[in-house]
């Protein structure tokens, strides 16, 4: 896994199609409770955050005090759908993350997906592979994804 700090492994935008080829992380948070914890995530690493008020009053908070973020390096709050498990909301939230994040959309797309408040499952593994990610790991927050880093950027358009 990568984080801050990790080596980067990676060729300038602008060769091999332009992409950035280094592992990229966008965090996905589905816990309606998650409140004050949103501060302890790293700045500069994209977090979408299920809107509920407590979620959304920190994200209020943190957007005026890091103004300078903006989607691909900020928090992004997505409409909570009541009647909708943790994992349902991340399943129902990831074509719009994708577009956002994905290999059409960003330099660099997003190989990392850190998502909190979903536990690790068989449909959750099957949804994610169609977003090109291929490992999986549980943790005590809920579950990364990782996907490849593209080497060859026409293997993604798979």
């Amino acid at each position: 896994m990568c984080g801050a700090g990790a080596p980067a492994r990676g060729i300038p935008a602008g060769e091999e199609g332009g992409i950035w080829l280094s592992p990229y992380k966008v965090y996905v948070v589905a816990d309606g409770k998650f409140g004050g914890r949103l501060a302890a995530l790293p700045v500069g690493v994209p977090v979408w955050i299920v809107r509920v008020p407590v979620n959304r009053r920190v994200a209020e908070r943190l957007w005026k005090e890091h103004e300078q973020e903006s989607h691909l390096t900020g928090i992004t709050v997505f409409k909570d759908q009541t009647s909708r498990s943790p994992e349902e909301l991340l399943l129902s939230q990831m074509e719009t993350v994708d577009l956002h994040h994905g290999f059409y959309s960003a330099t660099p797309l997003c190989t990392i997906l850190e998502v909190i408040c979903v536990p690790l499952s068989e449909k959750i593994k099957a949804e994610l592979s169609q977003f090109r990610f291929d490992e999986f790991d549980t943790n005590p927050s809920g579950l990364s994804a990782v996907g490849p880093l593209p080497s060859d950027p026409e293997a993604l358009e798979d």
